[in-house]
């Protein structure tokens, strides 16, 4: 990575921990959607990035994010767990479409159908683990799967449109 790419990788990371805690972490629609902009944060930061460095970003941006919100970890875990899970999808997903351009992941690179599909799925996973941590008990499983599923779009929307408003 060159210095402009890592200058760009921390001007993304900035922009989506500071937007989440200072507006998005209060968006709450009906007390089941939530919105975890901060997730962008790892999501946006560029392909190649070394592993170790990134779950060490996570782990750091989990701590933040916990740390303004009173969550004793449960972000840091779910976050740590997203970032260590984030090259295998794009090795699964987008292998071919990176390779092909070297390309950063964002909406206009990737493509809408390919964007959407890479940020729902590891999004949906950094959900459950965050949701189902948070719950305490499967006593409350059908009301956690519905907060996991509106959560997962109203994030996944919240992303989709900052990708498509900011450049």
């Amino acid at each position: 990575m060159n210095p402009k790419e890592i200058i760009r990788g921390i001007v993304i990371w900035l922009f989506y921990v500071l937007l989440h805690v200072f507006v998005t972490r209060y968006l709450v629609l009906f007390d089941y959607a939530f919105c975890f902009f901060y997730v962008g944060a790892i999501l946006f930061m560029p392909y190649d990035t070394n592993q170790t460095a990134l779950l060490c970003i996570a782990f750091l941006t989990g701590l933040i994010i916990d740390s303004f919100g009173n969550t004793l970890g449960v972000h840091t875990a779910s976050l740590v767990l997203l970032a260590y899970i984030r090259p295998l999808i794009i090795q699964n997903q987008l292998e071919q479409i990176i390779t092909e351009t070297r390309t950063h992941i964002s909406l206009q690179n990737l493509g809408f159908a390919n964007f959407i599909k890479y940020v729902a799925i590891l999004v949906l996973i950094h959900h459950t683990v965050l949701l189902l941590i948070g719950a305490g008990t499967l006593s409350m499983l059908p009301i956690t799967i519905l907060k996991i599923v509106c959560s997962m779009v109203f994030t996944t929307f919240t992303l989709t449109l900052s990708q498509i408003f900011v450049r």
